[in-house]
């Protein structure tokens, strides 16, 4: 029953463009589920990840174990696609990937403005997750769906371009000069 008024409160996350404000900050968010989520809930909600481990790790719900499956599977493929245009070996862990994700990590790799490529991954992500939305929408799994498009929609709007292109200036750099310097802030 908890679940019920805590979804009722939440906005709608659908529909918003990538420029309009959200309507919901994650502190907001969590603040509300820990209001009307039992401790085993907010646990759970604790583990929602956009990078989880490259080992499995159950969180107690299914919805975030298979969230982060698919994550950690087009992570590796994306690993396996950029080494294998660097002509580099990756340790793929002997995994077998769905063909749409090598699919699309080869489309984003191929993007070569890497904010756009990056949005190309955002998007590709969301709907990723939109396969594993739950049918009840009042429901705890509904809630962990919700948490985790709530970051992938906080995720892509922390970028900034004149920052990230300057970052990428240095490391690009950094290679031409051979130094081994990362990201400069």
């Amino acid at each position: 029953m908890a679940e019920y008024y805590l979804i009722s409160q939440l906005p709608s996350l659908d529909g918003i463009s990538e420029n309009d404000p959200l309507p919901i900050t994650e502190e907001q968010f969590t603040e509300l589920c820990n209001r009307f989520l039992e401790k085993k809930s907010q646990e759970a909600l604790e583990k929602l990840t956009l990078s989880p481990s490259k080992k499995f790790e159950s969180s107690g719900s299914a919805l975030i174990d298979a969230w982060n499956e698919r994550e950690r599977e087009l992570r590796f493929a994306l690993g396996k696609v950029r080494a294998e245009k660097m002509k580099k070996v990756f340790d793929t862990e002997n995994r077998v990937f769905p063909v749409e994700y090598i699919k699309a990590a080869s489309a984003a790799l191929e993007i070569e403005n890497p904010m756009e490529a990056e949005k190309y991954l955002n998007s590709y992500r969301l709907s990723i997750l939109e396969t594993l939305r739950p049918m009840d929408n009042f429901s705890e799994e509904y809630i962990f769906y919700y948490g985790l498009k709530l970051k992938l929609l906080l995720r892509i709007r922390q970028f900034d371009t004149k920052s990230g292109e300057q970052a990428y200036k240095n490391i690009y750099d950094s290679i031409l000069n051979g130094d081994r310097l990362e990201a400069k802030q």
